[in-house]
């Protein structure tokens, strides 16, 4: 008899402002150095249905608007998840979708069992290039400790986005969460990450 495949959820990153008008000056101040940019990119989220193979079921959801991420919007299409997730699933947040499960869990009492949940260049306050508004973080973490099954903290000190000390608060936040520390892996954006992969597979 075969095991029922084990879900992984993979939340995305995003940007989030202030304003409206922020949003629009972003757009408008943005450059494009080449057609590169509007082609569809593989990256480590995209290929971890492949790369982890026919065991698990990678659930990859486009979170809403995430060029102006609002923090209610996500957590709305997030619940419409929940019914159709099992006992035992792995969560992974990369970015602003790292800092969207550590809000959330930490806010929300989850009504399924969390094997594992993976925050990679997680932001945790304002310190980083863009602003993260309607994601801040709740003053304690203890709810995310709680329920969040192994909590694993990856992060590079090459971020260029979310710098490394972020993890420092992490850490703090969460004693008990394993960390893993990169040299040159910046915002984590690269095809492949077999650390990850097996991370999930020992889960």
């Amino acid at each position: 008899m075969m095991s029922p495949m084990k879900q992984i959820v993979v939340i995305h990153g995003g940007d989030a402002f202030p304003t409206y008008e922020a949003y629009i000056s972003s757009l408008k101040e943005s450059k494009i150095d080449s057609v590169e940019y509007f082609k569809k990119r593989k990256d480590w989220k995209t290929t971890l249905p492949e790369t982890l193979g026919d065991e698990y079921m990678a659930l990859l959801p486009q979170m809403p608007n995430k060029n102006n991420a609002k923090y209610l919007e996500w957590k709305l299409w997030f619940g419409k998840m929940i019914p159709f997730l099992k006992d035992g699933m792995i969560l992974i947040g990369h970015s602003l979708g790292a800092i969207f499960l550590a809000k959330y869990l930490s806010e929300e009492r989850f009504p399924k069992k969390i094997s594992a949940t993976f925050l990679i260049a997680a932001p945790y306050g304002s310190d980083t290039i863009h602003p993260i508004v309607e994601f801040t973080l709740p003053d304690s973490l203890a709810l995310f400790a709680e329920q969040g099954g192994d909590i694993f903290l990856y992060h590079s000190k090459d971020d260029p986005v979310v710098p490394f000390s972020e993890l420092e608060k992490y850490q703090s936040a969460l004693p008990q969460a394993r960390t893993g520390v990169f040299e040159d892996r910046k915002h984590f954006n690269q095809e492949n990450f077999p650390e990850i992969v097996t991370a999930i597979k020992a889960a």
